[in-house]
């Protein structure tokens, strides 16, 4: 059914459609490791010592933290803590840009259909400060960045390309940003983009079809708080790491609320054990799998 459509989007190194047969995926990070394991909406300094310590203590490695609550929340003396704390347990760092329509003066965003505009940037003003977030982000010494908006990501790579910032810094689109299907993924791929995180509900051979047209990494959810959707995935996760490797497994927000919260170094606690249950999960059901070790030269770990 729908041939000349798949035949066409086949033309343009798409799928023909969802990747029913789940195929294994063949691609891997470049230390040749399956997976590696993130924990997002860490939103104060204590809750990333917290989360880092207490992971260390129960023998699980965090290889990559988000911060979600807005670089230009946070003081810089705050961000180079962020920044020391991460580069000690040897954990990437994205912190994510400030400025979006949530902290705006937009009243649409208020509204049933507004919503969509998401975490997005209103004008050409806020792409200026975006852009000078990520400046500040880049000056602290973290050299990863969460990105909710595709105009910004665009922008910001021309500027990594011309030297206005550090070669090595990383642009992560956020699930915020509502992403889902192969071709969007093939585009912000193009654009640049070094990771990309889906919705968090996409099913397995939705996320297989993603796969098979790009190569950067996926960052896929296993667990999500109540204020996204609430599901907990944990007995996929063996899979997702089988058919979408190389894979962020995004654990831990299961233990909050919401993902724009400050988050306390209880939180941090208790994200850590919810790591430790995903990676038990893939190392029961898909023990062939490789997990990442910590402090990777080729990770984006702070300067």
């Amino acid at each position: 059914m729908y041939d000349n459509t798949r035949k066409f989007l086949k033309s343009l190194g798409l799928p023909e459609g969802d990747a029913f047969d789940l195929p294994t995926s063949t691609q891997r990070f470049p230390d040749g490791a399956h997976y590696r394991l993130e924990v997002p909406t860490i939103n104060t300094a204590a809750a990333i010592k917290a989360l880092l310590d207490e992971a260390e203590r129960i023998g699980v490695t965090i290889n990559r933290v988000d911060e979600t609550y807005g670089a230009f929340r946070h003081t810089f003396a705050e961000l180079k803590e962020y920044a020391a704390i991460a580069k000690a347990h040897g954990c990437e760092l994205n912190m994510s840009v400030g400025p979006r329509a949530t902290y705006d003066t937009s009243a649409t965003r208020l509204s049933e259909q507004g919503v969509r505009i998401s975490y997005r940037l209103r004008g050409q003003e806020q792409v200026v400060r975006a852009v000078e977030d990520v400046k500040r982000i880049a000056e602290s010494g973290i050299r990863g960045v969460l990105v909710y908006d595709e105009g910004l990501l665009w922008v910001l790579v021309a500027l990594r390309k011309e030297g206005g910032l550090p070669k090595n810094m990383q642009f992560k689109l956020s699930a915020h940003v509502g992403h889902c299907n192969p071709a969007s993924f093939k585009m912000l791929e193009d654009m640049g983009a070094d990771s990309i995180n889906p919705v968090r509900d996409l099913q397995l051979p939705m996320l297989a079809a993603l796969r098979q047209t790009v190569k950067v990494p996926l960052d896929v959810h296993t667990d999500n708080p109540p204020g996204s959707g609430g599901f907990i995935r944990v007995y996929e996760a063996p899979e997702m790491v089988r058919v979408c490797s190389p894979v962020h497994l995004k654990t831990g927000n299961s233990c909050v609320s919401g993902h724009g919260q400050l988050t306390t170094a209880q939180n941090g606690v208790d994200m850590a054990r919810q790591a430790h249950i995903v990676r038990e999960m893939v190392e029961r059901h898909y023990p062939e799998a490789v997990q990442s070790k910590a402090g990777l030269d080729h990770m984006c770990i702070p300067e």
